[in-house]
């Protein structure tokens, strides 16, 4: 597989039908996708800078809403600067390492900037609300989706993507029980009903779709209170980011073929596994295979270096912000 996502490389970008062919254990289904990305290396060092750059260039379409952004547009400084008074996870800077080990959350806010970048380079999608700006109010948070998203299509329709964005230390069987619970909880036709709600009672996609006023009034008339759910999982794309630390990368020193073959049957494995769980937890969940799921798997050397420069990264920006 070839292509970039940004300066990222893309290993594969399959459907599950194709990987796990000849499962015996279920039927595999053409609804499920996988996107394995990998950053680069230096002079035998993984692209910290490559990655942090991904993370300047995205957090302000998440954690500042569309009207800001509109503002403050031809002063990318300003931009950081504001977007960092809405991080929440500078705010559990100083706990104990007990503590730290204890909150699974750490490192989310990261997970979901780099959602919101592979949206915007890959999917072509549109913000349609800056999560990590709203989450800041308890109900919104409450919601669980990381990601809330339009792309419009080819053809002139339009699809919502919902999604969900997790940072973890490795990519153990264990850890696919809470995106998939996210997602349980995500899929509940009221838990659709009310984002779809937000998405609509909001004036972002106002502000972001203002040169496409006819889009705009078929989305808002599509997504209307008294629209059929089944109408809507019709549309409905779940990319699902699993940011991970990853030893093959740890002990990588070159973007080589041998790296990046065992990348890839890593992360084959780790799909099919996650696949097999997600098909069988939802298997009685109506309308399934209308639903579009897309697994996204980005492995970075070391989960807590990188959760450390953001957290003083932003405590800078936000002591800025004073």
């Amino acid at each position: 597989m070839s292509g970039k996502i940004w300066n990222f490389n893309i290993l594969i970008d399959d459907s599950f039908v194709n990987f796990n062919p000849n499962s015996v254990e279920i039927t595999p289904d053409t609804n499920d996708f996988l996107v394995s990305l990998v950053n680069g290396f230096e002079e035998g060092h993984w692209m910290k800078k490559n990655f942090q750059n991904f993370i300047y260039n995205n957090i302000v379409e998440t954690a500042l809403k569309a009207e800001e952004r509109i503002k403050i547009v031809d002063d990318s400084y300003s931009c950081l600067v504001e977007s960092a008074k809405h991080l929440r996870l500078i705010d559990k800077d100083g706990v104990d390492e007990e503590t730290k080990k204890k909150d699974k959350g750490r490192g989310s806010e990261i997970a979901e900037i780099v959602l919101y970048g592979i949206m915007k380079h890959h999917f072509n999608a549109i913000p349609a609300i800056p999560k990590i700006y709203y989450k800041q109010n308890d109900k919104m948070n409450a919601l669980g989706d990381d990601s809330v998203h339009i792309v419009i299509t080819k053809d002139g329709d339009f699809q919502i993507w919902l999604g969900e964005a997790k940072f973890y230390n490795d990519l153990d069987d264990k850890r696919f029980g809470e995106p998939l619970d996210s997602i349980a909880q995500m899929l509940n036709p009221a838990i659709i009903r009310k984002e779809i709600g937000i998405l609509t009672g909001l004036n972002e996609l106002d502000v972001v779709l203002r040169d496409n006023l006819e889009m705009l009034e078929n989305v808002k008339s599509i997504l209307k209170n008294f629209t059929s759910i089944d109408e809507i999982k019709e549309r409905l794309h779940v990319p699902i980011l699993l940011l991970h630390e990853c030893e093959i990368t740890n002990c990588a020193t070159r973007l080589s073929e041998e790296y990046k073959k065992k990348i890839i049957d890593y992360h084959y494995d780790r799909a099919t596994t996650y696949f097999k769980k997600q098909i069988n937890k939802f298997k009685s969940y109506i309308d399934y295979d209308k639903i579009n799921f897309h697994l996204i798997l980005f492995p970075v050397p070391n989960k807590s270096e990188i959760v450390e420069w953001f957290i003083s990264r932003a405590k800078t920006l936000r002591e800025d912000a004073q």
